[in-house]
């Protein structure tokens, strides 16, 4: 991304994404979408390198993806934001079935794997990181504490509103 200090403002002082800066929020808002319905439905073949089969799809699906792109759409702003002004802030997820989006996006960023090295960035971790979503051992279909980043058990938006309140 272009240095912010020579990019155009608006008449707010924010800086004017440029085409390029699109493009690659495009990209990342992709990737995090993907990672996203990985964990909501695939069960093998994390990398679709052969035509999907009924055996690469879970068998029973849980969650949804209603709420995930828009969150995935917040969260990537969100980066581009904190970067450009250095903010000190976290990311509280209010609704339901919203955990692979955050999953997701702190896996795209590294975070993930540091926290959880079994669910490494490659091929056999992205397989473990949609395996293990709404799976008994694994990680619930809302954002929750074990969730790098987040600071409550969510699922609801009440509880979630009251926690970014306290934080």
């Amino acid at each position: 991304m272009t240095d912010t200090a020579t990019r155009a403002r608006d008449g707010h002082g924010a800086t004017v994404p440029t085409d390029d800066d699109l493009r690659l929020l495009d990209a990342h808002w992709r990737s995090a979408n993907y990672l996203s319905v990985g964990q909501i439905y695939l069960l093998d073949n994390p990398l679709l390198r052969e035509p999907l089969t009924p055996d690469h799809v879970k068998a029973r699906l849980l969650g949804h993806w209603g709420t995930t792109p828009g969150l995935n759409l917040v969260y990537t702003h969100l980066n581009r934001v904190i970067r450009e002004r250095d903010l000190d802030m976290i990311f509280v997820c209010g609704p339901g079935h919203g955990g692979p989006a955050v999953v997701a996006q702190t896996y795209l960023e590294g975070t993930y794997s540091e926290v959880y090295p079994r669910v490494g960035r490659d091929e056999e971790g992205l397989r473990r990181l949609f395996r293990q979503f709404s799976f008994p051992g694994g990680v619930p279909s809302h954002a929750s504490p074990e969730t790098p980043g987040s600071i409550h058990e969510g699922g609801e938006l009440g509880y979630s509103l009251s926690h970014a309140f306290g934080a």
